[in-house]
């Protein structure tokens, strides 16, 4: 035979039982991801240098250009033009 003993004795709650939770505080906003503030800044009319993505993103030069290629499998199409020795990407976002 087993020695069980009875458990605690539980009150029955009733729907409104005059407990109320507080309501949840709204939820933090999502930060935006790296990548996500590099197409932000290649969707701006005047497009992005290098060095603007690098200063956005904080990572490396070859890092920025692989993003960008990420970008480019996702849809965006992306331009680039060099003017006075200085290359400004743009994108087109995808449909």
């Amino acid at each position: 035979m087993t020695n069980a003993q009875p458990g605690p004795e539980r009150k029955n709650r009733k729907a409104g039982s005059g407990v109320t939770k507080e309501p949840k505080t709204t939820a933090p906003t999502k930060a935006t991801s790296k990548q996500q503030s590099l197409a932000d800044l290649l969707l701006r009319d005047e497009g992005a240098t290098l060095d603007q993505m690098i200063a956005a993103t904080g990572w490396l030069p070859h890092t920025t250009r692989a993003a960008m290629s990420g970008l480019r499998k996702k849809g965006y199409v992306i331009d680039s033009d060099k003017v006075d020795g200085v290359r400004t990407y743009r994108a087109v976002a995808p449909r």
